[in-house]
């Protein structure tokens, strides 16, 4: 039996089985929403259609000729109107917004009553557009003519007399200002150029129109203008290569002193780019072509020589459409004619038949005028673009010289440190990882003894030791493997010290915290310091019992803060985390350095792209548009430069390192017979692991797009450049680097301090160690029997025989702390000395550098004028008031 929703129909769109088909899953979601959506639409749009010719059937039967009916709302304009059939004839609808239909004389009316009709307008704020973007900023509007039954009568006009329509623009839309073309400053003799020529792409899937608007800033001017499509057009005494041309004379030019030309869209389908010249017309050719009367003389400048601007022009471009929706509601062109009279605000159409239009409207983007570019891409002519790029570039190659020279130290840092002291014969293992402070000063050059201790044993007094590399270094963590005989069970505390052997301020240390991990059962204890182990800072002591941290002390606020601002700020920063990147990261320094300026260089060069719009939004009257157009740009200009740059740092981050072994692995491999891990045991772990990653040699792919998305941007910024010339690129260059450096230094580290406050406050996880990831395996180390430690060189295992340890007592180290405070306090006034010494040796060099050698004379002459001992009734040093000297004579 069938159920009853069961579809036998073999008919339907639902039995093609590739209905939603695309290749992947996304794609089939993606298709399917799409379906959803259009069945959606449809449906709406029928209801709205019902509704409206019921409407229509209410509202036509209380109408007489002569009477019109009117429903105007905020989002839609309908009107309905009966006439007589022999007032159809040269008919205009108007609607709002200057929308209107003129029907021709001559039509075709498929109906058999002569008596009346029905027209019914209707015009909706924005046309829907769906895939096709195009009419995003037009009106829609449609014209119906309806007998008296209520049915739509078919309406058939002739090519040559069609029905215009004008369907206006969304009234809020900005033109974009002209684009100048410094013409000018090229030299065209070099490279013998008779045009300047513009390339633009009018591939598009309907018929467009293009309109060309040029301005020169010499009105009295004129300008051959030819075009060709696909090609570049060319014009001398032997070839004459073009598909159209015009002459621009003065006499042309509107009121806004604008030449205007324009390309219908019977012309563009099946080309897909348009390449047009322009060149001054010179005094002999003025007096033929503009001078006398113009339509005498019909034929084509043609010459030879290289053109010579004497004034430079300004030029935009913009392509319209005609469309309609047909019974399947898709946009189409065909049958349709964008007329002269189109414009920035409204599109004329040319139709023969009646239904749904819309018109299309796009301002292409300024194009690059390439011959303008080579003639003046000399350095001395654009010293700033050229500098900034040189120098940009030496910086690239500076941070990736450090960054490699860091990652090498940092692959140091990464080992695992077995202790010095530990015993061939023990076979119970711990990993003790110790987190130096970032607090200027805090590493040290001590060496740092401990004991451990538990409720069952304590271990005997024990040394952190390395020979190969330094340890306890600011900022570092220092993983070791500790070896006891037996297990501890369940720690309880450790006694912590140093013996105060380093040298001046590199004697102190500042312990974050310590974790002490169980290699047999996995099982993590924190020892949580936060405290300095100096005798200058806090309470002067080096040496501390530190309790095993409960989920109370774990989940205090500023040891969180602690634990995770610094490592937000130094991995979640892409610019700092070159100087501070935590070496348990697999995402290099030299990694981090290319993704920083592929997004730098993404940045720069859409914000050289978009810089004119700001300008372009200050002069527009609508104070509300320019802010949005302000945020519009801003917000494209982010997200543009922030998804090539997300790409490659997700990239980077997710390969693989070629060698997978941990180092923790590494160093229980050199101590012991460990057995080396197979490719079975890197299956294991690469199960583990659910985070999708990629095979290491697709580091050659990161560092190849990288390198492509820097070198076409450096391109484009260049040529850009040269086109605004040196001054505006000046300007532009002030504004990026101020808001470049305000977004690294103030935006970026509030952000993710911000984040890292929230996530500690909201999303606590004492258990997350990020800093210390890379150290911890969860493999199991425990030894088997038949196992024992391998002889290396590099490790000198001892046996539990006591080593005398250095140990203060309280009276040592109180000496300590008045010889170290005596020592700071001597350094301090040695550096106050220096710096009034450096202070006033700046002073006396600025006030004698700048004192003119012509005051002794003038002193001297002062004295001799006013102290004059000749003159004995004119004692200057006698006077007591201003009065006694104007009444003297001079």
């Amino acid at each position: 039996m069938v159920p009853t929703d069961y579809d036998t129909d073999l008919e339907s769109a639902w039995s093609n089985t590739n209905l939603f088909g695309g290749g992947d899953q996304a794609s089939v979601e993606k298709n399917r929403n799409i379906y959803y959506q259009k069945q959606l639409a449809n449906q709406i749009n029928s209801q709205v259609t019902e509704i409206i010719s019921l409407l229509t059937s209410s509202l036509n039967i209380h109408l007489n000729i002569g009477q019109n009916s009117i429903i105007n709302t905020s989002q839609t304009y309908m009107s309905l109107e009966t006439i007589s059939t022999e007032s159809l004839s040269n008919k205009i609808v108007k609607q709002i917004g200057n929308a209107q239909f003129h029907i021709p004389s001559d039509f075709n009316l498929n109906t058999n009553d002569n008596s009346s009709v029905s027209l019914r307008s209707k015009m909706d704020v924005l046309a829907s557009f769906g895939s096709f973007s195009n009419t995003n900023l037009s009106r829609s509007v449609s014209l119906s003519i309806i007998d008296q039954n209520g049915n739509e009568i078919s309406f058939k006009a002739n090519e040559n007399n069609s029905i215009k329509l004008i369907i206006p623009r969304d009234p809020n839309l900005i033109i974009p200002s002209m684009y100048l073309q410094n013409v000018t400053s090229i030299n065209s003799t070099i490279n013998n150029l008779l045009f300047n020529y513009h390339y633009i792409n009018i591939t598009s899937s309907l018929a467009i129109s293009v309109h060309f608007e040029i301005h020169s800033l010499n009105r009295s001017l004129a300008y051959l203008f030819i075009y060709k499509f696909d090609q570049t057009p060319q014009l001398n005494s032997s070839i004459n290569l073009i598909d159209g041309w015009t002459i621009f004379c003065p006499f042309n030019l509107t009121n806004d002193d604008i030449y205007r030309y324009f390309i219908d869209n019977q012309q563009p389908p099946g080309h897909q780019s348009l390449i047009f010249g322009m060149r001054e017309l010179n005094s002999t050719e003025m007096n033929n072509y503009c001078l006398n009367n113009s339509s005498i003389n019909m034929s084509l400048p043609i010459t030879d020589e290289p053109y010579d601007f004497t004034s430079n022009y300004e030029l935009r471009i913009y392509t319209s459409g005609c469309y309609y929706l047909d019974e399947n509601n898709n946009w189409k062109s065909d049958g349709l004619i964008v007329g002269s009279l189109t414009n920035h605000y409204e599109t004329e159409c040319l139709s023969t038949h009646l239904t749904t239009f819309a018109g299309g409207f796009i301002v292409l983007p300024e194009p690059i005028n390439w011959s303008y570019v080579f003639a003046n891409a000399d350095f001395m002519k654009n010293k700033t673009i050229y500098l900034t790029v040189i120098c940009m570039s030496i910086a690239y190659i500076i941070l990736m010289i450090f960054g490699r020279f860091k990652d090498k130290k940092d692959i140091e840092k990464l080992g695992v440190t077995p202790l010095p002291d530990n015993d061939k014969s023990d076979q119970y293992y711990y990993q003790i990882i110790v987190f130096t402070g970032q607090r200027a000063n805090s590493g040290t050059q001590s060496k740092v003894h401990f004991i451990l201790s538990s409720d069952n044993d304590e271990t005997r007094v024990r040394t952190f030791s390395d020979p190969h590399r330094k340890i306890f270094q600011r900022g570092g963590i220092d993983s070791f493997i500790m070896s006891v005989p037996k297990s501890l069970g369940l720690l309880n505390y450790i006694r912590i010290w140093h013996d105060n052997s380093g040298q001046g301020s590199e004697a102190s240390w500042f312990l974050k915290y310590i974790i002490v991990r169980d290699l047999q059962t996995m099982e993590k204890f924190y020892f949580i310091a936060q405290r300095w182990f100096s005798v200058e800072q806090g309470d002067g002591l080096i040496e501390r019992i530190l309790p095993i941290a409960g989920e109370m002390e774990k989940q205090n606020f500023s040891y969180l803060l602690s634990k995770k601002a610094y490592h937000s700020v130094s991995e979640g920063h892409l610019w700092f985390s070159i100087f501070s990147r935590p070496p348990s990261n697999k995402f290099t320094r030299v990694q981090r350095c290319t993704c920083c300026f592929v997004l730098l260089f993404a940045s720069m060069l859409l914000n050289i792209m978009y810089y004119d719009l700001s300008a372009e939004a200050k002069s527009t009257n609508n104070t509300e548009n320019c802010d949005l157009l302000k945020i519009g740009i801003g917000i494209m200009v982010e997200l543009f430069s922030l998804v090539p740059s997300i790409f490659i740092v997700q990239f980077f981050r997710r390969i693989r390192p070629r060698r997978q072994i941990s180092p923790l692995r590494q160093a229980m491999e050199k101590i012991r017979l460990l057995p080396h891990t197979d490719s079975k045991d890197k299956n294991k772990i690469k199960n583990k692991k659910s985070q999708f990653t990629f095979p290491w040699w697709c580091l050659f792919i990161a560092y190849t797009l990288s390198f492509m998305i820097i070198g076409i941007s450096m391109f484009f910024i260049i040529v850009k450049g040269i086109i605004f010339g040196d001054l505006k690129t000046q300007q532009w260059l002030t504004s990026v680097l101020t808001g470049l450096f305000s977004s690294i230094i103030l935006t970026q580290p509030i952000k993710i301090l911000g984040l890292a406050v929230f996530f500690i406050l909201f999303c606590r996880n004492s258990n997350d160690d990020k800093e210390a990831k890379e150290y911890i395996d969860e493999t199991n180390f425990g030894l088997d029997g038949d196992e024992d430690y391998l002889h290396s060189n590099n490790f000198s295992l001892i046996s539990n025989s006591s080593k005398r340890i250095n140990r203060l007592n309280e009276n040592e180290v109180a000496f300590l702390r008045e010889e170290r405070l005596k020592e700071i306090q001597m350094w301090s006034i040695i550096q106050e000395f220096l710096i009034y010494a450096i202070f006033l040796t700046l002073l006396f060099v600025i006030t004698f550098s700048n004192r003119t050698q012509n005051s002794f004379y003038q002193t001297n002459h002062l004295q001799a004028y006013f102290l004059n001992t000749r003159q004995a009734d004119c004692d200057y040093t006698q006077w007591k008031v201003f009065d006694e000297f104007c009444r003297k004579p001079i």
